[in-house]
């Protein structure tokens, strides 16, 4: 619910159709959920680069990025969590209005968030990315020492540690960067795009 009642929806004379057609691909989001220090930003940005590669426009929508900014004020409480999503969720939605594939990295803990955003968008526009990486390798990943710090309870509400997080009913892809390298995640979900017609690029089979 909006707190104006005094606004209008303006449509624009060039749809998300056109701005597709210019840029010659679907535009969609691919929301990567999971631990801290599972990998999303990781994956998130090599996709990206890829994308660029194959002269397909994208946008990283990093979750420490957008807190510095966009988000500056909310903290980590569970409302503020949500709240955190709520946004992203729709600024994504006006990235893919403008043709864009967008890429989101964020814990995004709560189930239920996620599935407010997917309904932002068309059936096909959301692609729910599953990081499926074990707590124990996120630990040993953490140069930040974020999970200890959680675990002697000098951080409070750390997802996975003393805050939930609730995994993914049915995603549309999931990796685990425990059992495969960077470059087989990336080619997973770069195949996902072709095989769905979201893009259509040459693989490394293809070569």
């Amino acid at each position: 619910m909006t707190k104006s009642d005094n606004i209008t929806w303006q449509n624009s004379k060039v749809d998300k159709d056109q701005r597709q057609q210019l840029l010659g691909h679907k535009s969609a989001v691919l929301w990567f959920t999971g631990l801290s220090g599972s990998g999303k930003s990781t994956i998130a940005n090599e996709v990206e680069k890829r994308l660029y590669e194959n002269q397909i426009t994208s946008y990283v929508l990093d979750g420490d990025n957008v807190r510095f900014g966009l988000n500056s004020n909310l903290g980590f409480s569970a409302e503020d969590r949500q709240e955190n999503i709520r946004r992203i969720g729709e600024v994504s939605k006006l990235f893919v209005d403008a043709g864009v594939i967008t890429l989101t990295a964020f814990i995004s803990p709560y189930r239920e968030d996620r599935d407010n955003v997917r309904k932002l968008l068309a059936t096909d526009e959301f692609i729910e990315i599953f990081v499926d990486t074990p707590i124990e390798v996120c630990e040993d990943r953490d140069v930040k020492q974020l999970y200890a710090k959680a675990r002697r309870g000098e951080i409070k509400g750390f997802t996975g540690i003393d805050a939930p997080y609730e995994a993914p009913d049915k995603p549309e892809i999931t990796v685990d960067t425990s059992k495969q390298p960077l470059a087989t995640s990336v080619d997973q979900i770069m195949a996902y795009l072709n095989e769905h017609d979201y893009i259509n690029v040459e693989t490394a089979d293809e070569v």
